[in-house]
């Protein structure tokens, strides 16, 4: 063919016209020449359609004749800002027409339809131009393509943005273009994916090329936020693109990691993760819900599923290459892992779905994010975020936090001894950030689900080895296995938390630091096991008053003496000789059972001789109540040894024992108990020790007991008292009441049970019940059981005990409901107390005042606790020859009795 002759650039019809019978070869020949006066025309050209026209000539007839090298500058750099505007221009028009738009109005409706197919075919071009470009070789310089793939993101970006609006954007009138706008996501989809492979196809060049490095980084940081735009609308164009944004961040490591926006990155990962993990557990919610796995939903489930199973990977690949640079995303791994875990068993926070699709979720997606915590163990911005003093967690991630640090406990020992002692030791100076020790933050964990340890929630077969074990259990176990892992050179910081969570407010998580304590001792040596014990001793002799840490130590070693030696245990009687009354307060804590018989029976008989000199010393003197707890030390002392010893102990010193009780019980009058803690820690320890006596009690301290606990009772004495004399009356079956006191003792004690069963506290209630009947099958006084129902009302709680009836169960959500409200209030309340450094009161005497004139009630009282101890005496003298020195101290009584008398006007 012959050349074509100049036409002029101001009859471009004729020129396009000329062209459109060209074919490569006069293309290629021509190009010099003819492209010029193409691209004027295009560059002039303000109608869409010659537009449009124009650009796919240039790109289906002259774009495959350019050299590569040449591209970005001959055609490139001329061609795209052009079309872009033409794109921004047809945005702007269907956003402007599409507020109008109605299925009334015919010719609107026309002129969207024909902006929306003017913008399928501007895609189809670009695709056409990114396609040939990926047939040229195999690699392709980004400065030959430079201005290209930030125009198609652009497009790219803004299509899908428009997409995804358009169903507020188009209003009730989607309908009507929902097939164009179809064939516009589809055509954006595959510019999306052509350019995906082109960019593959990139070479960036040298370490100096920094032009390109920098436009490398803007094209992932692009197509990250084409990632926020998509993460709803298609699962495999979202997977594929976080692909391609994986990809190229790993080739083009070693040039552009030190660019990477990586926090926007992972976080971006850790968003879309969460966002399929939840539309995963919404579908299978939706199935429980129905009842039935309905087939779509179900294919749709399984597909979400393995989108997890692709960003879990995604994420752990990620992380694995980039960790140095991942230092302030921390936080958002830390949450990542505890928002999925919220929603899996034993949390109850965990959605109700079929069995099925909750072990499918693990199968699948969780086992894909395990590496991620292996792969985090030494990096310590995740360590100190973990292990933060300051971590503020909602509710429903307590519990995944434990699990959390369990797992970490699980992986740890396969760690370097520097990453283990890094999670162990906590911070060791102010320049760090304030973290916890492993073993704290697990005790600190575990005390904060006490709605899962008070539901009880039981941990999956699939967590403990394919049992159903309580969480109490499995946490134990696992910090057990954990300990006997732990070097030694960690043992400080484990012992200092072990201590601290003992001395802890939260009863259950001092017992689990008690169990871990413990099988400390007997996992290590005997003389670990000792030592533990001799300063677990030295504390709580050092240790003032009462308290609850004192009584958590005396549990733990009351414990470790059944662990220790027999050598140690002698040891230990001669460390701290129970005949010494500084040791009572050491001795009350221990169960003597633990000590083998010879040295059991001659420290139960040291111990009751001690604590009765400390008992006649006090009531030898003023008896005044600042003088009064080494007594409630001694009784709790003289309680151990007698229970210990039983029927061996001596029958003397069991005589001596009983009149020292009966001699103290004179000394208690109910008004006082009821206002003072340390009388009511006496009458507390005094009525079992009355109870082990019980067979030989005197009729007339039996009338003395009761009458005293009736009178208490009217005073609303606080709940461990009223616990205290349940203890006693279940014992009172035993016990045949003789005759001439029947009348005194049997109307108080039925009035006692028909009390005490009425009781509005739960825990009373319920005590009540078991001791009403063990009282009621043994005793021989028939008559007085059904005094003590003095009501339709518990007669009917009783029968309903006895014959073992079952109430109406609350289901499983109803209780889940339940404890997560009492959980609430009872953080709240919690905090109350914290904020106003409330602390627990101690079993001292209130504050003096002064003394004002005695009323006539004291007088009365003094008197009759006067005659109380006389008859006491009578009734000591009935059962026995009296002392020697007996007539003596009646006589100075006498004495004092008339000087009295004298001094009464």
């Amino acid at each position: 063919m012959e050349p074509a002759r100049a036409v002029s650039p101001a009859d471009p019809e004729l020129l396009l016209r000329e062209l459109g019978g060209w074919d490569g070869a006069l293309c290629r020949r021509e190009l010099p020449r003819a492209l010029p006066r193409l691209l004027s025309v295009y560059q002039n050209s303000d109608d869409w359609s010659e537009h449009i026209r124009v650009l796919r000539i240039l790109t289906e007839m002259f774009l495959p004749h350019i050299n590569l090298s040449e591209l970005e500058q001959t055609f490139f750099s001329k061609v795209l800002p052009k079309a872009m505007q033409l794109f921004d221009d047809l945005l702007y028009e269907l956003s402007s027409q599409a507020k109008g738009l109605t299925s009334q109005n015919a010719e609107l409706c026309k002129a969207v339809r024909n902006v929306l197919q003017t913008m399928v075919q501007l895609l189809e071009i670009l695709t056409a131009c990114v396609r040939h470009i990926c047939t040229l070789q195999e690699s392709v310089p980004l400065e030959s393509i430079r201005s290209l793939p930030f125009s198609i993101l652009y497009v790219v970006k803004t299509t899908f943005m428009h997409c995804k609006d358009s169903e507020s954007l188009y209003s009730g009138c989607l309908h009507l273009i929902s097939d164009l706008l179809q064939a516009l996501f589809k055509e954006t989809y595959s510019l999306q994916k052509q350019l995906m492979e082109l960019l593959d196809m990139i070479s960036v060049g040298s370490a100096s090329a920094e032009e390109n490095v920098a436009d490398m980084v803007s094209v992932i940081h692009t197509v990250l936020e084409i990632c926020a735009v998509i993460s709803n609308m298609d699962h495999a164009l979202h997977a594929n693109t976080w692909k391609f944004i994986i990809k190229q961040s790993l080739k083009h490591q070693p040039l552009l990691q030190s660019h990477l926006k990586h926090k926007d990155i992972l976080c971006g990962l850790c968003k879309d993760t969460l966002f399929s993990f939840h539309s995963c557990v919404q579908l299978a919610e939706q199935m429980k819900l129905s009842g039935m796995q309905v087939t779509i939903d179900q294919k749709l489930f399984q597909k979400t599923v393995k989108l997890c199973r692709f960003f879990a990977n995604s994420l752990v690949h990620y992380t694995k290459e980039f960790i140095p640079f991942l230092s302030d995303c921390a936080s958002q791994l830390h949450q990542l892992y505890l928002q999925i875990y919220s929603k899996f068993p034993p949390s109850l926070y965990a959605p109700v779905i079929f069995e099925a699709h909750q072990d499918e979720m693990s199968r699948v997606f969780l086992v894909a994010l395990d590496p991620l915590i292996h792969q985090l163990l030494p990096f310590k911005p995740f360590l100190e975020q973990v292990l933060s003093e300051k971590l503020d967690l909602s509710p429903e991630l307590h519990l995944p936090q434990c699990r959390l640090l369990i797992t970490i406990m699980d992986k740890l020992p396969s760690q370097p001894e520097d990453v283990q002692a890094l999670w162990t030791t906590g911070s060791q100076s102010s320049e760090e950030s304030p973290r916890l020790s492993l073993f704290s933050a697990l005790f600190l964990g575990f005390q904060q689900c006490s709605g899962e340890l008070s539901f009880p929630v039981c941990v999956p077969g699939d967590m403990a080895n394919g049992q159903t074990v309580t969480l109490y259990h499995y946490v134990c176990v696992q910090l057990c296995a954990f300990i006997a892992s732990t070097p030694p050179a960690c043992f400080p910081p484990l012992e200092r938390a072990l201590l601290g969570a003992v001395l802890g407010s939260s009863m259950i998580t001092s017992l689990l630091a008690m169990d871990a304590w413990c099988f400390l001792a007997r996992y290590g040596t005997a003389d670990l096991c000792a030592h533990h014990a001799s300063v677990i001793a030295h504390v709580i002799k050092a240790s003032p008053g009462e308290c609850h840490q004192l009584s958590a130590l005396g549990v733990l070693l009351r414990r470790m003496l059944f662990l220790m030696a027999p050598e140690h245990q002698v040891e230990f009687t001669q460390k701290f000789p129970p005949e010494e009354a500084e040791n009572l307060s050491l001795w009350q804590h221990i169960s003597l059972k633990a000590l083998p018989p010879e040295l059991r029976e001659e420290v139960a008989r040291q111990l009751c001789a001690a604590g009765l000199s400390q008992c006649r010393q006090w009531l030898s003197g003023r008896c005044t109540l600042g003088e009064l707890p080494p007594v409630n030390t001694a009784l709790s002392a003289l309680l151990a040894g007698c229970s210990s010893a039983g029927d061996s102990l001596e029958a003397g010193l069991r005589a001596a024992v009983l009149a020292a009780a009966g001699q103290l019980w004179a000394r208690l009058q109910a008004k006082q108990v009821s206002s003072q803690p340390c009388l009511q820690q006496t009458l507390g320890l005094l009525l079992p020790l009355l109870e082990f006596f019980i067979q030989t009690l005197d009729p007339q301290l039996i009338v003395q007991v009761f009458a005293m606990q009736a009178s208490l009772l009217e005073l609303d004495p606080p709940d461990h008292v009223r616990l205290a004399m349940l203890d006693l009356l279940s014992s009172m079956g035993k016990l045949f009441i003789p005759q001439e006191i029947q009348g005194q003792v049997l109307p108080k004690l039925a009035c006692l049970f028909a009390s005490l069963l009425a009781d509005k506290t739960w825990l009373i209630f319920q005590h009540a019940l078991e001791a009403f009947t063990q009282f009621a099958e043994a005793t021989r006084h028939e008559d007085a059981v059904p005094l003590c129902l003095n009501s339709e009302e518990t007669k009917n709680k009783v029968v309903c005990f006895l014959a073992k009836t079952r109430l109406a169960e609350e289901t499983a959500e109803a209780r889940a409901a339940r404890v997560k409200q009492e959980t609430a209030v009872c953080r709240a309340h919690l905090l109350r107390v914290e904020l106003a450094g409330a602390g627990g009161a101690a079993l001292e005497p209130l504050a003096k005042r002064a003394r004002g004139a005695p009323c006539e009630e004291e007088y009365s009282a003094a008197v009759a606790a006067a005659q109380s101890a006389l008859e006491a005496v009578r009734a000591l003298l009935q059962h026995g020859p009296a002392p020697a020195w007996l007539a003596g101290k009646l006589d100075a009584l006498q004495a004092a009795t008339a000087a009295l008398r004298s001094s009464v006007g």
